[in-house]
């Protein structure tokens, strides 16, 4: 598996934060920048977004779109109008920032939710 999606996995449990960074809550900005900086991203991180809206085109500014996902890969998925969600594909399934559940969970299987788009870290 991936550094990315091993990071993603290590990070199951920790407490839902929005704009959370780290150990103490991850969001799913938050939970993807800590999966993709242990597999060597080191660029910017986006703060201060609101909850709807944002500018998803800052994934193909830094990650290479592809068209299926791997182990890894970013996924923006649509969860509500004008609400775009972020997870971590895995072997077994996706892991993200479950508001509602309070913590970062993995899910088995496809994402419930409609699928915007995949990107990859180019290597």
């Amino acid at each position: 598996m991936s550094a990315v999606a091993d990071a993603a996995l290590r990070a199951v449990g920790t407490r839902f934060r929005l704009h959370g960074r780290g150990a103490d809550g991850l969001d799913c900005v938050g939970l993807v920048a800590v999966a993709l900086r242990a597999g060597g991203y080191a660029g910017a991180v986006p703060t201060g977004y609101c909850l709807r809206g944002g500018d998803w085109g800052v994934l193909d500014r830094v990650l290479v779109r592809v068209g299926t996902a791997a182990p890894g890969d970013v996924l923006l998925m649509a969860v509500g109008p004008g609400q775009g969600h972020l997870g971590i594909r895995t072997a077994a399934g996706f892991v993200h920032a479950d508001a509602a559940l309070r913590r970062v969970v993995e899910r088995p299987g496809l994402p419930p939710w409609p699928l915007i788009g995949v990107w990859r870290m180019e290597v």
